[in-house]
C-alpha cells in the first residue's frame, strides 16, 4: 500500500477514533448527590440507567446533610431518562420511592432530595428530587458569585434572599433573589469581591427574608475571590418526627469552584 494511503488510512482511524470518544463524553452526565430529607436516616442511593434495571449503589452511606462525591467532585452517569432510588443504609427498606431524573450529556448536575420519608402512601412517597444543572465556568475578574437552592418545606413557600458586603447592618434595597419558592433554584448571581471589607467580618452577609421582609436568618460567607458557591436552604433534622418543623437557621455550604 502506498505510504500516502496508509497515512490516509491511519488518520481516517484516527479522527473516527476522536468521534467516538467525544459521543461517549457527551453520552455522560456528571452528578453530585446531596441528602436533605430531614427525618430519614442515612441512605444508600440507587440509580437506574438505561442498561442498568437492577440499578446500582452510586452513592452510599449518606447521611442527612451529607454531599457526594467529595467537593467539588461529581460521579458520571449515563444521560438520559434514569431513575434514582433510596434505601436506608445497608438494608432494603425505602427511604423513597423511585423517582426518574434527566440528565444531559456533558452537564453537570446537584441532585438534592427534600421533602419527608415517613409520610405518605406508600412511605418515601413524599420526597422529591430537585436536579438542576451547574454551571462551574469561573466569575468575571473580581467577582464571586453565589447559587441558592431553596430545599426546606418548612418554612414559607417564597423567601428572599439579600447578599450584602461587609460590613451590613440589615437586609436594604432590592433583594439579589425575590420570591424563591420551595425545590427551585436561583441564577448564579455575581457580586463584586472586596477583600479590604474586614470589619467587622470580612465576605458578605446573606439575609434571608419572608417576602414580606421578615429575617429567617442571617449568615456571614467568606469565599475567595473567584469562588462559586451554590448554598441550600434545608430543614432542621427530625423536627418533622416531634410535630413541628422548622428551617435551618444556617446555609448548607457546597464550594463548586476555589
Amino acid at each position: 500500500m502506498p505510504r500516502w494511503l496508509q497515512a490516509l488510512s491511519l488518520g481516517l482511524a484516527l479522527a473516527a477514533l476522536s468521534l467516538l470518544m467525544a459521543c461517549s463524553s457527551s453520552g455522560q452526565a456528571k452528578v453530585r448527590f446531596i441528602h436533605g430529607i430531614q427525618d430519614a436516616g442515612a441512605l444508600d442511593i440507587d440509580v437506574y440507567g438505561t442498561n442498568d434495571s437492577a440499578g446500582t449503589v452510586e452513592f452510599s452511606d449518606i447521611s442527612f446533610l451529607g454531599v457526594q462525591p467529595t467537593q467539588p467532585g461529581y460521579i458520571t452517569l449515563d444521560s438520559g431518562s434514569d431513575a434514582i432510588e433510596g434505601f436506608l443504609t445497608g438494608t432494603t427498606t425505602v427511604g423513597f420511592i423511585r423517582t426518574n431524573v434527566n440528565w444531559s450529556g456533558g452537564i453537570e448536575y446537584t441532585a438534592v432530595a427534600t421533602g419527608f420519608s415517613k409520610t405518605g402512601t406508600p412511605l418515601g412517597s413524599n420526597v422529591l428530587i430537585v436536579s438542576v444543572p451547574d454551571n462551574n465556568t469561573p466569575p468575571a475578574s473580581g467577582d464571586v458569585e453565589f447559587r441558592i437552592i431553596h430545599a426546606s418545606p418548612s418554612e414559607p413557600s417564597g423567601v428572599n434572599v439579600y447578599i450584602e458586603s461587609n460590613p451590613s447592618t440589615g437586609p436594604t434595597g432590592t433583594p439579589a433573589i425575590s420570591n424563591l419558592i420551595y425545590t427551585q433554584a436561583s441564577a448564579y448571581i455575581s457580586v463584586a469581591y472586596n477583600p479590604n471589607n474586614v470589619t467587622p467580618a470580612p465576605g458578605f452577609t446573606l439575609y434571608v427574608t419572608t417576602t414580606a421582609g421578615a429575617v429567617i436568618f442571617s449568615e456571614t460567607i467568606n469565599p475567595a475571590e473567584g469562588a462559586i458557591r451554590t448554598l441550600l436552604l434545608t430543614d432542621i433534622q427530625n423536627t418533622k418526627l416531634q410535630g413541628v418543623s422548622a428551617m435551618q437557621p444556617s446555609f448548607l455550604v457546597v464550594d463548586d469552584l476555589n
